[in-house]
C-alpha cells in the first residue's frame, strides 16, 4: 500500500508539473480509488480455519513460523478476540494470553489495590459503571454506591476520568470495606 501511495503521489506530481489540473486530477485519482475498493472487497475470500490463517498470516510475513504463532493467538482469542503483538528483547516467539479485559491504563488511586504483592487491583463479578464523562462529584455515583452496597458486589468504573469529592469519597468507601470498588 505503502509502495502504491508513494507511486501514485510521484505520478501525479509529475502531472501537475507537466500541466494537468490538480483538482481534476485528483478527483479521477478518487474514483480510481473506490473503484479499486470495490473490486478488492468483491473479490475478497473470508479466512476462517486455521490452516488458511497461518497460509495467509505466513505469505504477509514472509516466515511461517509468524504465520503458525498469528493462526494459534487467533484461533485461541476466537472471532471477536483482540490480538496485540509486541516487540521484545527475548529471542523467538511466544504468546501470552490474558482473560478478561487488560486496560492500557490503571487504577486511578493505589488505595484500589487489591493485591499489594503484584499491586494489582482484582475484582470478581462486579458491577461495571461504564462512562465517556468524568466522574466528579458524589451525586454522580450515590445512586450506584447505594446499589452496589445493597447487592454486596465489587464496583468496577471506567470513566474518562474519577477526580474532584468522587475520588476520595469511593477510596473512603473503600478503606471502610462499605464496598470494594476500583476506577480506571
Amino acid at each position: 500500500a505503502t509502495v502504491l501511495a508513494q507511486s501514485l503521489v510521484h505520478e501525479g506530481l509529475k502531472n501537475v508539473v507537466a500541466g494537468s489540473n490538480p483538482i481534476a486530477l485528483r478527483r479521477g485519482i478518487e474514483k480510481a480509488s473506490e473503484a479499486i475498493v470495490k473490486e478488492l472487497l468483491a473479490s475478497a475470500k473470508d479466512v476462517e480455519t486455521k490452516d488458511q490463517i497461518a497460509a495467509t498470516a505466513t505469505i504477509s510475513a514472509a516466515d511461517p513460523e509468524v504465520g503458525e504463532k498469528i493462526a494459534e493467538a487467533l484461533d485461541k482469542v476466537g472471532q471477536d478476540g483482540v490480538v496485540t503483538v509486541e516487540d521484545n528483547n527475548k529471542f523467538g516467539l511466544d504468546l501470552d494470553f490474558t482473560e478478561g479485559m487488560r486496560f492500557d491504563k490503571g487504577y486511578i488511586s493505589p488505595y484500589f489495590v487489591t493485591n499489594a504483592d503484584d499491586q494489582t487491583a482484582v475484582l470478581e463479578d462486579p458491577y461495571i459503571l461504564l462512562t465517556s464523562g468524568k466522574v466528579s462529584s458524589q451525586q454522580d455515583i450515590v445512586h450506584v454506591a447505594e446499589l452496589v452496597m445493597k447487592s454486596g458486589k465489587p464496583l468496577l468504573i471506567i470513566a474518562e476520568d474519577v477526580d474532584g469529592e468522587a475520588l476520595p469519597t469511593l477510596v473512603l468507601n473503600k478503606i471502610r470495606g462499605t464496598f470494594n470498588t476500583v476506577a480506571v
